[in-house]
């Protein structure tokens, strides 16, 4: 194998985010789901046999040592392999958004390279590379939709129905650091349970980070409008500035503004990428 094309890198929603806590050592307890979405990335890779990795924007221009790369070299650093990859990128996901899209990059990026490689690496240990990368990247290798507790490393699968979405990113971003250092933000909400989940999937608690982001960032309460224009109750996905609210009927998104990266989406029984690795430790 010399090459693999149209490797998918798909997005995710957070469709709750409670902080129930913090630890002695700053990072904070939290309760989620993360749901997997058709929003994706696609990437190419192409063997190279000089160990040099390199990469092409097909799209959006990404930062010179990106996700995509490190994980490359994570993964050449731990096997010693001496192959490299020429890597081209069809960006889509936006930045900044709290939809994963650089870990979800990564993620594939390991397992598409641990393939064409030839390395057959088991689950475990690219988790163990990818946790290094970033603290979603396992969960984009684990392949199902997942309910996260922990500071976000305990994450048990989790079955959801089919739903459409309409997901709404404006142009403006926040930083992740500036939420959760903020004194206003609410660090001790109630524990949920995943029976209580279950029985309203798509509408159960909150975002704890929203209110503190509404703050940081006005063009969020924006797209929460424009959302409510269209009838639809919205909130933030995870730490970023991508809203979004779930949708019965396919809908008209013409009248968002046209600087937003604007899509009805369907949530995914499993990543597209699952059973590329072995789950055997």
């Amino acid at each position: 194998m010399k090459s693999l094309y149209d490797v998918p890198a798909p997005a995710k929603l957070n469709l709750f985010l409670h902080i129930t806590g913090r630890r002695a050592d700053g990072y904070h307890l939290l309760q989620s789901v993360f749901m997997l979405i058709d929003w994706c990335d696609t990437l190419h890779f192409e063997v190279r046999p000089d160990g040099r990795i390199t990469r092409q924007d097909l799209t959006d221009n990404l930062p010179h040592d990106d996700l995509i790369v490190r994980a490359a070299r994570a993964l050449q650093t731990l096997t010693q392999c001496r192959l490299g990859a020429d890597v081209s990128v069809e960006k889509r996901i936006p930045a900044q958004a709290g939809m994963g899209g650089g870990s979800s990059d990564a993620a594939s990026s390991l397992l598409a390279l641990n393939r064409l490689w030839k390395l057959n690496l088991p689950l475990s240990q690219l988790a163990k590379v990818g946790i290094q990368l970033g603290a979603d990247v396992p969960f984009f290798l684990g392949g199902d939709n997942a309910w996260v507790e922990g500071i976000g490393d305990r994450l048990a699968p989790l079955e959801l129905p089919p739903a459409r979405f309409v997901v709404a990113k404006p142009p403006t971003g926040v930083e992740t650091a500036s939420i959760f250092a903020s004194p206003d933000l609410k660090r001790d909400t109630n524990p949920a349970t995943i029976l209580g989940f279950a029985e309203h999937p798509y509408g159960f608690g909150h975002n704890d980070l929203q209110p503190v982001a509404l703050r940081q960032c006005p063009q969020i309460a924006q797209a929460l409008g424009w959302l409510g224009s269209l009838g639809l109750n919205g909130r933030m996905t995870g730490s970023g500035s991508a809203v979004f609210a779930q949708t019965l009927d396919d809908m008209d998104l013409r009248s968002a503004p046209g600087t937003w990266h604007v899509r009805s989406c369907s949530n995914l029984a499993a990543h597209p990428l699952r059973g590329w690795a072995s789950s055997d430790s």
